[in-house]
């Protein structure tokens, strides 16, 4: 199955994506069958393929199904019923979804690939309490069904370390926190527990302070809290907040629209914002600059979030 992208995520004010729905499906205590829906944001998809020869991977984890070959590269693939721990039976998983993000290619195996959807952001919720909550950044209620999309950067990054967001070293911290940025504050925008986690320490760290967000929508409202208090104390939004660094793909408001809103806004159109996302691949770089931020940034780079940050929080 080939995934013809539309460029859904390059236009900055759709506020919408597309999805790749599947199923890895599971088997309750009776031996009867569970269809289990689950999404991916089809920008991270490379193909859809069936599974062809695998070569096992030696002293790999359980959730490593092995390696295949696909073209000229060779890509190990994920099996995603072990990873999500699902009782199958004996069902066999037989198709791979073929991701790239992070300048990473990895397959995921599961039991098989409907649809893509066409969605706006607004409709994507967070997760509430999941048997998988930890590795579910939003759901999508259909009227038949929920689809539940899975944060393949955390889940991926457990087994594919080169992808991995990692906190920074000792002696990276070492290097940086000679600065006293204690009078600085950066709002940080992710909608991954994970990913926000660690990339809020690294600020930290580095002694900034810093406002968490789950998402655009809820950066736009604290952005617009601290619009209105300085509006009353009448001081410039820069002397409350020095930095906005978002993600793009979040619930209810992405980070291509919250980019877009603040700077149509009158009120914090000079405040600095750093997309920092792992589709920030060279061509969506080169889309996403019109938008006006100032730096657009591929994770897992968080040595060069620092640095920026630094150099637009002064």
């Amino acid at each position: 199955m080939s995934i013809k992208q539309t460029n859904i995520l390059l236009e900055s004010d759709t506020n919408e994506l597309e999805i790749v729905e599947f199923r890895v499906d599971e088997l309750d205590r009776n031996g009867n069958l569970i269809p289990c829906h689950y999404g991916v944001n089809v920008a991270k998809v490379r193909e859809i393929i069936r599974l062809p020869e695998v070569t096992k991977s030696l002293n790999a984890s359980d959730a490593i199904e092995g390696m295949i070959k696909l073209r000229e590269k060779v890509i190990t693939v994920l099996n995603l019923e072990r990873i999500l721990n699902k009782d199958t039976g004996d069902m066999q998983a037989d198709r791979v979804i073929v991701l790239e993000f992070n300048n990473l290619m990895v397959g995921v195996l599961v039991h098989s690939v409907s649809r893509i959807y066409r969605i706006s952001w607004k409709n994507v919720e967070a997760p509430a309490m999941t048997t998988h909550s930890d590795q579910v950044t939003g759901l999508v209620k259909m009227e038949d069904r929920i689809i539940l999309v899975l944060d393949f950067e955390k889940i991926v990054a457990e087994f594919c370390t080169s992808s991995a967001l990692k906190p920074l070293e000792p002696e990276q911290l070492g290097e940086i926190s000679s600065h006293d940025r204690s009078a600085k504050t950066i709002l940080v925008a992710d909608d991954s527990p994970f990913i926000r986690s660690t990339m809020c320490s690294a600020l930290r760290g580095a002694g900034y302070n810093v406002i968490e967000a789950v998402n655009g929508a809820e950066a736009w409202d604290k952005i617009r809290g601290l619009i209105q208090g300085c509006s009353d104390e009448k001081v410039p939004l820069r002397s409350r907040l020095q930095l906005l660094i978002t993600d793009v793909e979040m619930p209810q408001m992405d980070g291509l629209h919250l980019t877009s809103t603040i700077r149509k806004e009158q009120g914090p159109q000079e405040l600095p914002i750093i997309i920092f996302s792992s589709l920030a691949s060279e061509d969506n770089i080169r889309k996403w600059e019109t938008l006006g931020a100032q730096k657009i940034l591929t994770k897992p780079d968080l040595p060069n979030l620092v640095k920026y940050a630094d150099e637009f929080t002064t």
